[in-house]
C-alpha cells in the first residue's frame, strides 16, 4: 500500500486535511501525527484496529497502549475520581510532556465497565489503569478533537527501534504500512514523554523523559495553609491536627508527608514573625496526638497564597484578608468550619481546649472530603 503524506502548517492548521485524517482513524486507518515529543500513530480503540498496529509495530499485544485526548478536561471520562496530587500534577503539566497513568479503586472500574463499550473498556484498562497523555501540540490537539473513536498513538517506530521525530522518519520506520502521514515538521523535543503513575502510593516515575523528577515532584506537590489572626493559636493548632490527620489517612509517619507530597503551613495576619505557639495551643494539641511545640509564626504574605493549593480561614476576617491579598485565590480560600473559629488568646485552658476539639472536628471532616 501507498502511505500518503500531507503537508500541514503547525501554526494554521488547515481544517479540511484534519477532518480528512480523522474520518481516516475512525474508518480503522492508522494515522502518523506530530505531538511535541515524537510522532505518533492515531489509531482508533477498536479490536481489529489494534491487531493492525501490533502487527505493524510488531508489538507484544499483552501490552497496553496510552489514550490520547486533546484537552484536560476530558480526563473525566475515563477516569471519574482523581486525587488532589494527580489534579495538582494535570494543572502544571497538561498539555504537555506527561504521560499519566491513573490507578483506579474496584468502584471507579466497575463504573466505568458500565459506562464505557466493553471492547473500548478492555483495550483501554490493563491491571485496574489506564494510561492518558494529552500532548501540548496543535495538529495532535486538532486531531483528536475530530475522531468519533477513543483514539491511541504509540510512537511511529517499529518495536525496539528509536521513535520518529519527524514525518521523514516516521515514513522511513513506516512507509507502505501505515495510511497517512501529517508532515507538520520536527517535533519540539524529540525525545519520549515522561511516564507517571499516581494512586495510593503517591506518584511514581515509571519513565524518565521531558520532564525531571524534580519537577514532577514540585509539579505534584500539593501545599495547604492554616490562617488566622497571629498564627499563635488558632492556625498552628489547625495545622498540627492537619499532619497528624493527614498522614493517618496516608498511613505513613508525619515526618514523612513531604515524601507523599503534601506540605502543611501555617501564616498570620499580623507580623509576628519567629513567635513560639501558646503554650495553652501546645498543650491543647499534645492531649490530642499533636506536637507543635517547634512551630514558629509567619506572617501571611502574597506568596504564600499563590504557591497554597488548599486555604483553609479560621475566620471571615482572615478570609476576606487573604482575598484582597490575592483575588485569584478566591476559589480555593474556605473557612475551615461552618462559623468562625473564635480567638482564645488570653483566656484560660478551657477557652483554649474547646477551640481545640473544634478546630480538630473541623480538620477530620475536611481531610475525609478529600480525595488523596
Amino acid at each position: 500500500m501507498d502511505t500518503k503524506v500531507v503537508q500541514l502548517d503547525a501554526g494554521n492548521v488547515d481544517s479540511a486535511k484534519i477532518q480528512g485524517a480523522a474520518e481516516l482513524v475512525d474508518a480503522g486507518g492508522l494515522v502518523a501525527f506530530p505531538t511535541e515529543t515524537v510522532y505518533g500513530i492515531a489509531c482508533r480503540v477498536t479490536v481489529d484496529s489494534l491487531a493492525r498496529l501490533d502487527a505493524i509495530k510488531d508489538r507484544e499485544a499483552s501490552k497496553a497502549y496510552t489514550l490520547h485526548i486533546s484537552r484536560p478536561d476530558e480526563l473525566g471520562r475515563y477516569v471519574p475520581s482523581i486525587g488532589l496530587r494527580a489534579a495538582k500534577l494535570i494543572e502544571k503539566a497538561w498539555p504537555g510532556p506527561l504521560t499519566i497513568v491513573f490507578e483506579l479503586d474496584p468502584n471507579d472500574i466497575e463504573r466505568q465497565q458500565g459506562t464505557l463499550k466493553s471492547e473500548v473498556f478492555q483495550c483501554l484498562y490493563r491491571g485496574n489503569s489506564i494510561g492518558v497523555r494529552c500532548a501540548d501540540n496543535p495538529v495532535a490537539a486538532a486531531l483528536l478533537q475530530r475522531t468519533s473513536y477513543p483514539v491511541v498513538a504509540p510512537s511511529a517506530n517499529m518495536a525496539g527501534e528509536s521513535p520518529a521525530v519527524d514525518a521523514q522518519e516516521a515514513l522511513a520506520a513506516l512507509g507502505g504500512k501505515i495510511d497517512l502521514v501529517l508532515d507538520a515538521g520536527p517535533c519540539k523535543y524529540g525525545k519520549n514523554s515522561t511516564v507517571v503513575k499516581t494512586g495510593k502510593q503517591g506518584v511514581e516515575i515509571l519513565r524518565g523523559g521531558i520532564y525531571s523528577d524534580a519537577e514532577v515532584k514540585a509539579f505534584s506537590q500539593v501545599n495547604f495553609l492554616c490562617v488566622c489572626t497571629g498564627n499563635t493559636c488558632r492556625s498552628p493548632m489547625a495545622e498540627g491536627f492537619f499532619r497528624r490527620y493527614l498522614a493517618e489517612k496516608l498511613q505513613c509517619e508525619v515526618d514523612h508527608l513531604g515524601r507523599m507530597g503534601y506540605k502543611v503551613a501555617s501564616a498570620g495576619l499580623l507580623n509576628m514573625a519567629g513567635s513560639s505557639a501558646s503554650s495553652e495551643s501546645v498543650a491543647a494539641c499534645s492531649a490530642r496526638g499533636a506536637d507543635i511545640s517547634s512551630h514558629r509564626s509567619q506572617p501571611l504574605s502574597l506568596g504564600l497564597i499563590e504557591e497554597s493549593d488548599r486555604i483553609f480561614a479560621m475566620a471571615r476576617v482572615h478570609q476576606a484578608r487573604v482575598v484582597a491579598l490575592s483575588p485569584d485565590s478566591a476559589g480555593k480560600c474556605v473557612l475551615l468550619a461552618e462559623n468562625d473559629i473564635t480567638d482564645p488568646i488570653g483566656q484560660r485552658q478551657a477557652v483554649y481546649d474547646r477551640c481545640a476539639d473544634l478546630i480538630e472536628d473541623a480538620v477530620k471532616k475536611r481531610i475525609g472530603e478529600f480525595l488523596l
